[in-house]
């Protein structure tokens, strides 16, 4: 629909509009580089480049308009980033949200997803505040299972990444280190953990993740009634929003979106999911999850593997390389200076 003229029709409509009021807001313009062809430019995201001194942007419009995408006519895809570059990069290629990843955030550090990390916590709120700072679109944080803390500190981990910017936070009930079928976090104790963030940050969007289908062995033959129930539980608590990784079979979404009287969140799954026929199943959400993450990974060894199987000649040092015979094909990577407008 046109939103160039007219007030906005539909939650879709009000959540752009929002986002072309904020990417209108004054900001420095740089030199354009010149892009080969075949390559892929990176729009620069519009960047508050002293934001160390100046007072950050009220995002209020913004965790509205984040709210509204979930109530729209088609779902919001949210691609997970890792770190403010690919943030930046996500939201330049016009992604009306952007979450993040903690697999991504927690690996880049050297520490494994999960574990309640004192680590990973401390650079997820550095993260928010970073994102807080550069991003004009709203995003979403993945805080894991509240990374070992009670209601009390999951509630002022809340409030922190509501001032950092945040317009969500992800919030898991699987236990620490759990694999396969282990056991989750109670229901009860983890709607008290919910009722927390809603209390210290009542504005925040929250996805209530169940992991009853999450890492366990031939999810398609498990049960629904624990996931009805806590999903239940999670919204009675104050959730807004629910998240049920790991299904994948139409029977079993279409009986979650019947039964879950909120937005369903799925997690995209390669070569079983298809956008047009999540939104015809009534699927308000869909993540991408670790899985840029870990593309970003497979497409670096690759290239590297590459280049050490056959050389590229001068096309290694020139951004962009057209991939010279007997070398990888560079087509679309950005320049080095198209990267580097990211970080301004």
């Amino acid at each position: 629909m046109n939103t160039d003229h007219g007030t906005p029709t539909s939650p879709t409509d009000q959540a752009r509009a929002d986002q072309v009021r904020a990417d209108q807001a004054p900001t420095d313009q740089a030199p354009t580089d010149q892009t080969p062809a075949g390559r892929t430019h990176i729009a620069r995201p519009h960047a508050d480049r002293t934001h160390a001194a100046r007072p950050r942007t009220d995002r209020t419009h913004l965790t509205r308009a984040f709210h509204a995408l979930h109530h729209a006519d088609e779902p919001l895809l949210l691609p997970n980033a890792w770190d403010a570059a690919s943030a930046a990069a996500l939201a330049a290629a016009g992604f009306a949200a952007i979450g993040t990843t903690s697999l991504g955030v927690a690996a880049a550090l050297g520490e494994p997803d999960g574990q309640g990390s004192a680590t990973v916590r401390d650079a997820t709120v550095a993260f928010a505040r970073r994102l807080g700072d550069r991003l004009t679109c709203p995003f979403t944080v993945d805080i894991e299972g509240g990374f070992g803390g009670g209601p009390e500190e999951v509630g002022a981990l809340a409030r922190e990444l509501a001032a950092a910017g945040a317009s969500g936070v992800n919030l898991e009930d699987g236990l620490p280190g759990r694999t396969g079928d282990g056991p989750l976090v109670a229901a009860g104790q983890q709607a008290e953990l919910i009722r927390a963030v809603k209390e210290h940050a009542p504005e925040l969007y929250v996805n209530a993740r169940v992991d009853t289908h999450w890492l366990v062995d031939d999810p398609a033959t498990r049960p629904l009634d624990e996931t009805l129930a806590r999903a239940e539980t999670y919204l009675a608590a104050g959730a807004d929003g629910i998240f049920v990784p790991g299904v994948t079979d139409e029977r079993a979404l279409a009986t979650l979106v019947a039964g879950i009287p909120a937005p369903l969140n799925v997690l995209y799954a390669p070569g079983r999911h298809r956008l047009a026929r999540l939104a015809e199943l009534g699927v308000r959400r869909v993540s991408t999850g670790s899985l840029l993450f870990r593309s970003a990974l497979h497409a670096a060894v690759t290239l590297a593997e590459s280049v050490r199987a056959d050389g590229v000649g001068g096309a290694v040092g020139t951004a962009g390389g057209d991939g010279a015979a007997g070398g990888p094909d560079l087509a679309g990577v950005p320049g080095y200076g198209e990267v580097q407008r990211l970080a301004e």
